[in-house]
């Protein structure tokens, strides 16, 4: 008899591995009525004879790889790869990002979203520019947990300029952080599709991921991460440019903004407009356009944003149009 200690990667989520109260524990046990063992938080401990174990620890590391891929795992993909010793056959898709929670597919639907993707491989600078609901925002975040998942960084940064769309941050209740907090939820909404809640929850505590206004980033050095700028229309110039040269080693920036939807004070220039002319001609840089093609929520966003489009005179505020 020996015991071996088998210690689960820091990526992989202990709820989905073990199974709501342990069911997929309760799985292995019965598949290896000769091992006995215990999990607890990222380690298993198993005693058994040195040749099983030896078997079982290899199935095991199967099994959490196929767990962290998909961000799911269910008795039957267990009794697959412990029985025939490879992954089950996915269903596949075209442009498949990553599994999110449940299992859930993210995908890149359109081909500004693919083009996203693959520009994402060969740059450390992206701009994603285009109207609202095209999922450039979700998309980038998409490539950031994946970066994460593969191990090829080792935290995120979500940042977003705290700029009042009609509202003013001193009337909102609460201390900074929960006056803030609204501006960044889109940012939570977006990684709770792709992270258990337990596993987002430690990875915001400990610091893996991490969400803040613009401000917050002056000063700071970021390396080894994944760092995208949302609503960037809403920067100023030495914003964008403070943001920009915050890159360090190993380290890719998306930007993303709608040049049409701009919140900054009357004839204060936007940082976005002023960096994609500046950056024009440097390499290494991309610059995807997302159009009123590429939006995936609700078909009437997309006929909102054409009219919008269509319409540039507005009657005279106080005047019905049609008077």
């Amino acid at each position: 008899m020996i015991e071996r200690i088998f210690e689960l990667s820091e990526h992989t989520d202990t709820t989905v591995f073990y199974g709501i109260n342990n069911s997929n524990i309760h799985v292995l046990k019965n598949l290896y009525p000769n091992l006995r063992f215990t999990a607890r938080g990222h380690v298993i401990k198993i005693s058994g004879s040195e040749e099983e174990t030896n078997k079982f620890i290899d199935k095991l590391r199967k099994i959490e790889r196929h767990c962290i891929d998909n961000n799911h795992l269910t008795e039957t993909e267990i009794i697959e790869i412990i029985k025939n010793g490879t992954e089950p056959e996915e269903l596949k898709f075209d442009h498949l990002i990553l599994h999110g929670v449940n299992g859930k597919s993210i995908v890149a639907r359109t081909k500004n979203q693919q083009k996203l993707v693959k520009d994402f491989e060969t740059n450390d600078l992206l701009f994603a520019i285009g109207p609202a609901g095209s999922g450039k925002t979700y998309t980038a975040i998409a490539l950031a947990v994946r970066s994460l998942k593969n191990k090829e960084i080792k935290k995120i940064i979500l940042s977003r300029p705290a700029v009042e769309a009609g509202e003013k941050l001193g009337f909102l209740p609460g201390d900074m952080k929960e006056k803030i907090d609204p501006y960044l939820q889109p940012l939570y909404d977006a990684l709770q599709d792709m992270i258990t809640p337990l596993k987002l929850k430690e990875y915001l505590e400990n610091g893996t991921i991490q969400i803040a206004p613009l401000a917050f980033m002056r000063g700071r050095t970021l390396s080894d991460a994944v760092v995208i700028l949302d609503e960037a229309q809403n920067s100023t110039i030495m914003q964008i440019k403070m943001f920009m040269t915050r890159m360090g080693l190993n380290t890719k920036m998306i930007i993303t903004g709608d040049i049409t939807q701009i919140d900054l004070p009357y004839q204060q220039k936007s940082g976005l407009i002023d960096a994609l002319y500046v950056l024009r001609n440097v390499k290494g840089i991309s610059k995807i356009e997302f159009d009123v093609k590429d939006i995936v929520r609700h078909k009437l966003v997309q006929r909102i944003v054409e009219a919008y489009e269509k319409n540039t005179h507005h009657p005279k505020e106080g005047v019905e149009e049609n008077a």
